[in-house]
């Protein structure tokens, strides 16, 4: 099946999704798009949203011309959710707002609202998909930055058992040790290592 009878556009539409078609990059294909009921769209021109093999795409026109994108990656959304209404649905998805990082970065929301309802919802299935997918790999790219904060379990062990990276202040990597076991993501066995090691270097 090729992309057009997967995501047959609607006539009369060609003007809301030229912008999504030159936002597009060599490779990435739409998956699944959602038209802004004509209802919603009474002081501007109806709103799009599409799922792509890479990322999230809001496209939103002036009736005057020109567009207001909104890029999102996958890697980068947090959450995803639908709630449909009477006359047309809403897709809210929040994002971090400072990608290079899996840890202390903020969450921005974004709403698309009056979308079709059955366009809107399978749209909703490929975040879905998606956040779940990239859940587990966010997890663990926590779990490595923690670690090189409070300096566990990284270079080799010398002779005196202390490693080889214990350059921060003891005290600060104790600290950061006990807020990766208040947050789960050590146990209290390495918990316990890592305090071994910084107690050995007073």
């Amino acid at each position: 099946m090729s992309e057009q009878q997967a995501n047959p556009r609607e006539a009369g539409l060609e003007k809301a999704y030229a912008p999504l078609d030159s936002m597009l990059v060599t490779g990435e294909k739409i998956q699944s798009t959602a038209v802004q009921r004509r209802l919603f769209a009474l002081l501007h021109r109806r709103s799009l949203v599409a799922a792509t093999t890479g990322r999230l795409i809001g496209v939103s026109r002036g009736l005057i011309g020109g567009f207001t994108p909104v890029d999102l990656r996958w890697q980068d959304i947090k959450s995803a959710h639908v709630k449909a209404g009477i006359f047309g649905s809403t897709l809210r998805v929040t994002a971090l707002t400072m990608p290079d990082l899996a840890i202390n970065g903020a969450v921005r929301p974004f709403e698309f609202s009056g979308l079709r309802k059955a366009e809107a919802q399978a749209v909703y299935r490929i975040c879905q998909a998606q956040e779940q997918a990239w859940r587990e790999k966010r997890r663990l790219r926590e779990l490595e930055e923690l670690r090189a904060k409070s300096g566990g379990f990284q270079g080799s062990l010398g002779a005196d058992g202390a490693s080889s990276t214990a350059n921060e202040d003891p005290t600060e990597r104790l600290k950061k040790a006990k807020a990766m076991l208040d947050a789960g993501l050590i146990s209290d066995s390495e918990y316990e290592t890592i305090k071994a090691r910084v107690i050995s270097q007073f």
